[in-house]
């Protein structure tokens, strides 16, 4: 039984990796883009439950810059298909939802239909936002860091400025918290270089349940447990 979760002691910003799309799919004989549409599926329903409660960031691992060289054609070809599809069918409701979307990574790199799409989504403009929505697409955190610094360089910034504040403002993530609370499903123990800077005081959830079956109750307990927690954040 979940325990109820404090209202007043959320997570400013929850990160997720979203792992075990394949091996759900794959558990129940179907196939890869089956088991990344389940898992498509199960973020809307985490994005709406932070959201209704009361959680202003959330940032999801959608994309590593790994995964796109690695996977076979068709499998990225499917994830590319499905966002597509996700972004066309979500932008009216992300708009009258309050839900603002952002991406973090290289999106430019993708072929033309899939930058397309994710343009017009960043182009929304809310009346009222209620939580921003960020996806890691074609992201690597040693690759954020690498262009956080090259742009420092090229804006000239003089050796003694330099110090952490000025470098988050240099991050995909700038102007936003970093995260209290990341959580990996799936049942591995690692952060996949997953926003390396941003993480340095987040709690580090690990559940063996898959992503498309972390729902909205797995959630629930990943929050209590970080609740729970000493936040002493280097203190």
């Amino acid at each position: 039984m979940v325990q109820k979760i404090d209202s007043d002691n959320l997570p400013k910003h929850i990160a997720i990796i979203m792992d075990g799309n394949r091996r759900w799919a794959r558990s129940r004989g179907l196939s890869d883009t089956e088991g990344h549409k389940a898992g498509a599926k199960n973020l809307q329903k985490i994005v709406n439950y932070c959201r209704d409660i009361g959680i202003k960031h959330i940032t999801v691992y959608a994309l590593s810059t790994e995964n796109w060289h690695k996977r076979s054609i068709e499998e990225v070809k499917g994830i590319f298909n499905l966002l597509i599809q996700v972004v066309k069918e979500k932008r009216v409701e992300y708009k009258n939802s309050g839900i603002r979307f952002f991406v973090l990574g290289n999106f430019q790199a993708f072929p033309f239909k899939v930058k397309n799409a994710i343009k017009k989504m960043l182009d929304i403009v809310l009346d009222n936002e209620r939580i921003k929505f960020n996806v890691a697409l074609n992201y690597g955190g040693r690759d954020e860091i690498v262009n956080a610094i090259q742009n420092i360089i090229k804006d000239g910034v003089p050796a003694n400025k330099i110090n952490e504040e000025l470098v988050s403002t240099y991050m995909y993530t700038s102007g936003q918290p970093d995260p209290d609370l990341i959580i990996r499903p799936g049942g591995e123990f690692r952060l996949s270089n997953f926003l390396l800077w941003q993480m340095s005081y987040a709690e580090l959830y690990f559940t063996d349940v898959l992503w498309p079956d972390f729902n909205p109750k797995e959630l629930e307990k990943a929050i209590y447990w970080y609740q729970q927690r000493e936040r002493r954040v280097g203190k």
